[in-house]
């Protein structure tokens, strides 16, 4: 035997510095060791976020009637679905899709608010992941050889999928709101699920190159976009903003898409947003409610204090550090990534020459493209936040900026975006650690991210204990009143004793000034069907 022969043996066998690649041009030795342990720091991930979300959606079981779900109660059993629909568009603010929706919700008591949140975690949670899944798939590397591409890294995007949703459902001010309270995930929750599976399908339809998929997909996004303004007018204004920007960038004229099915896609979409915003707007229940709170004439003071509320808002945002966890899951998912994908020197330094056929440089964003789509969801965001601030204030005075529930509309875009930057990062950052003799910076990243990760998400174990208690004492409390009141009620009492029982930092009966104001307590005794209720 050759001393040529045994050498080369010995190459095969001993990769040098625990850096060599196999025939596809992965590393034996580092890449290896990031796959085996990258998986199970996300499974961690993953299974302390969905362990929270699974808390979420059982909550629902223990929801109980507060604020509006009083008149919303009263009128899906008294009115019907058409005929609360016809009172909110005539009397209340002109959200037909939103009375419609309470209708179909409220048409059973309690059972489809209880069953609701569970609805919005699974729903949610699904789009995201596919979500991902098809971002991914669309920016598999350019010099990846035809059919070898690995699949998405599967554990890494359910961690960032469920962490993303504990996050946004659990990190903000109102987690009762946000989650629990049908009232504002119709109004405000929802739509973020409406908006993600309608990405979906126009992804889907544009994958599969049929004329007629993307002729039903623009069709429909239409209908979809009349519905939703007629919905969540915080929601229309973020994904207004955010549809016409993609529809400019992806003109053919500027070289960044090959036709115009995303731009038109977009063009339906705000067609249709802006019709159905234009029919709330006019609606007589809308004016009628602008007259219960008349808009303060625009002035540089007014301005300023729209400015000012949007700065604490982003305070508050900030101020929450477990949000850095949408980072770290990002960055945990481009490490994924790094480690599946072959360098792109396929082993030529141990001597092999890779002659497989390259895919066109096409896959991956133009330049210009790629630019912008990191420099511009920050400034994109923040201007989509001012709307929702100003549009707050004009409806609810001076508080307005409080109202936590309606942050959903663009804090999912910020977790998206956060995540988004964060895989990008570790997808460069994996990369270059990819060389041999890197096996303390590759630990180091490695334990970075996923500690920020774990952490984000044990940071959310608190205020899950504090919803989780708050809402079933309270619903404890709320089952043993309502048999008392139905009781009486039964031995033909029209006037009832009832305790008001806060939650969620919600209106409850009996707390307005005046019972000629207290429209909750007028609902809660229509509800009861009774007179009037008052303290015990």
């Amino acid at each position: 035997m050759s001393r040529t022969t045994l050498s080369e043996r010995g190459d095969a066998r001993m990769p040098d510095d625990g850096g060599g690649r196999n025939d596809d041009g992965r590393d034996e030795g580092s890449g290896d060791v990031l796959r085996r342990a990258l998986p199970p720091v996300a499974l961690v991930v993953a299974a302390g976020a969905g362990a929270l979300l699974a808390v979420g959606a059982f909550l629902g079981l223990y929801v109980r009637p507060t604020s509006d779900d009083w008149c919303a109660l009263w009128k899906a059993r008294d009115m019907g679905v058409l005929g609360i629909t016809g009172d909110f568009y005539r009397t209340q603010n002109g959200r037909v899709t939103n009375a419609f929706l309470t209708g179909l919700l409220y048409s059973d008591d309690m059972r489809g608010p209880k069953l609701l949140p569970a609805f919005l975690v699974v729903a949610l949670g699904t789009g995201l992941f596919f979500l991902g899944r098809a971002a991914l798939r669309a920016l598999r590397p350019a010099e990846e050889p035809p059919g070898g591409h690995p699949a998405p890294p599967l554990v890494p995007l359910v961690a960032a999928a469920a962490l993303l949703l504990a996050l946004l459902f659990f990190a903000g001010t109102r987690s009762y709101q946000v989650l629990l309270w049908a009232p504002a995930t119709i109004s405000h929750t929802l739509p973020s699920v409406i908006g993600v599976w309608a990405v979906l399908g126009a992804v889907r339809a544009a994958r599969s190159g049929r004329r007629w998929a993307r002729t039903a997909a623009v069709a429909s996004v239409l209908l979809v976009g009349v519905a939703v303004g007629m919905l969540s007018e915080p929601f229309t204004l973020v994904a207004g903003l955010l549809a016409v920007t993609v529809a400019v960038l992806c003109l053919p004229r500027l070289g960044w898409a090959a036709d115009r099915y995303v731009s038109t896609w977009c063009a339906a979409a705000c067609l249709g947003l802006a019709t159905g915003l234009t029919l709330l707007y006019t609606s007589p229940g809308a004016r009628w409610r602008r007259t219960q709170h008349p808009q303060e004439p625009l002035s540089a003071a007014e301005i300023g204090e729209t400015f000012h509320d949007w700065s604490r808002l982003w305070q508050t945002v900030g101020g929450q550090w477990a949000y850095l966890g949408a980072v770290a899951v990002g960055t945990l998912l481009g490490l994924a990534l790094a480690a599946a994908t072959p360098r792109r020197d396929g082993g030529a330094r141990h001597g092999r020459q890779d002659t497989r056929p390259r895919r066109p440089s096409a896959g991956l964003p133009p330049r210009g493209l790629f630019l912008v789509a990191v420099l511009l969801p920050v400034p994109l965001i923040a201007l989509a936040s001012l709307a929702v601030v100003l549009g707050l204030r004009s409806g609810y005075g001076d508080a307005g900026w409080t109202y936590g529930r309606a942050w959903t509309s663009f804090l999912l875009p910020l977790l998206l975006a956060l995540c988004a930057y964060g895989a990008w990062g570790g997808h460069a950052l994996g990369r270059r650690l990819r060389a041999p003799g890197r096996p303390a910076g590759r630990a180091a990243a490695l334990v970075a991210a996923g500690a920020v990760a774990v952490g984000s998400a044990a940071a959310l174990v608190q205020p899950v204990y504090t919803l989780t208690k708050d809402t079933v004492v309270r619903s404890v409390a709320w089952d043993r009143q309502n048999t008392r009141i139905r009781a009486e009620v039964a031995a033909g009492a029209r006037d009832v004793a009832y305790r008001p029982l806060l939650i969620g930092g919600l209106s409850e009966p009996l707390f307005a000034s005046s019972y000629a104001r207290d429209w909750a307590a007028q609902c809660a005794a229509t509800y009861y069907r009774v007179d009037r209720i008052h303290r015990p």
